[in-house]
């Protein structure tokens, strides 16, 4: 417990710290966002706006995490928790790649969309060879870890795929998400607040549950919700600074690697389920648009709607958060269920 508290502390003060050292670096040299030219009128005022600062949730949760292992020495240190700070940073690596191309073209186009995907997807196969034969993950596919589906075994191939496409998807919509001040740090921070009471609680019933790195994965996990805290505190709306894909993509690649390393990836699309929304709002925009002609939203993602409809920023951002948080309870609530079932039984057995 002392462990976690000390990652979630350190995180969170490097966080506030690197960021804004980040902001005063861009501003000396204005260096800022470039909003999209299609987005909504309102977002031109954004332009300029210090960007990047996904370098600071990226750095500060890797230090965060480390900086409390090494003040306690007799904790858990595990592959599976270094995999994902692996993930973590070749994700944003990719991120700060498509950034750093926008800032010097001057343009809100990076990396083209070919290869963007293909680096994601390279990062995701070093996941799953790394997983696989490094931290030993277990090939199971599972909403609560123990119980349902009770442990459905995929093998190398099939959940190698499965990771692959996890790992894509949970970057893109974190990536999709990042549209208003302060949405996509706040819901993430919510979804990893959700992760660190699972890899905790099932350290604590290790017995049932047989995850060796729950406690590593939890501290991973609060080190990435403090770190989205901290950047936050500068990202609310308005923004002072943006997180950029080189956040986005990372906090998504952490996210889906931990989610992965637990076996509950089915649970994800539960706990993220303001990320799945926001996601399916693309996806139907264009497919209907491409059959009939006709656009459902006015504009997508599904938050630009609200905004065009004259909802309030921070309305639309408040609000989003909210329903981040039933989503992440309802997954909670699933996982809680599923052990007071399997306790049930025992006790009668």
């Amino acid at each position: 417990m002392i462990s976690l508290a000390l990652a979630g502390f350190i995180s969170l003060v490097l966080s506030l710290l690197f960021t804004f050292i980040i902001i005063k670096w861009m501003q000396k040299r204005s260096l800022g966002q470039i909003v999209r030219e299609d987005g909504p009128k309102a977002h031109e005022a954004k332009s300029g706006t210090p960007t990047l600062g996904g370098v600071a949730i990226v750095i500060s949760a890797i230090l965060g995490f480390s900086a409390a292992h090494l003040i306690i020495l007799e904790d858990i240190r595990t592959r599976a928790a270094f995999l994902v700070l692996i993930i973590l940073f070749l994700s944003g690596v990719i991120g700060f790649a498509d950034d750093y191309l926008k800032l010097k073209r001057r343009h809100n186009l990076g990396l083209n969309k070919s290869a963007k995907l293909v680096a994601q997807i390279a990062v995701a196969v070093i996941f799953v060879v790394l997983a696989e034969n490094w931290a030993k993950v277990y090939e199971n596919l599972t909403f609560t870890r123990y119980n349902f589906p009770a442990g459905i075994h995929l093998g190398p191939v099939l959940w190698g795929i499965f990771a692959v496409l996890v790992i894509v998807g949970c970057q893109n919509a974190v990536n999709l998400t990042d549209g208003l001040d302060g949405l996509a740090a706040g819901s993430s921070a919510v979804v990893f607040a959700s992760l660190t009471f699972f890899g905790f609680f099932i350290f604590r019933h290790e017995g049932l549950y047989k995850l060796v790195p729950a406690l590593d994965l939890s501290s991973v996990s609060i080190s990435l919700m403090a770190a989205c805290v901290g950047f936050l505190w500068w990202n609310a709306n308005p923004a002072k600074i943006m997180m950029g894909d080189t956040g986005a993509l990372a906090i998504g690649g952490g996210m889906a690697a931990i989610f992965l390393q637990m076996n509950m990836a089915l649970l994800l699309p539960i706990i993220g389920g303001l990320f799945v929304v926001e996601t399916l709002s693309v996806v139907i925009q264009v497919a209907s648009f491409k059959i009939t002609k006709k656009r459902p939203f006015r504009m997508a993602p599904i938050h630009h709607h609200f905004e065009l409809k004259g909802w309030a920023e921070s309305t639309v951002i408040v609000r989003f958060w909210i329903i981040s948080a039933i989503f992440s309870g309802l997954g909670v609530a699933i996982f809680y269920a599923d052990f007071i079932a399997v306790n049930s039984r025992s006790i009668l057995l």
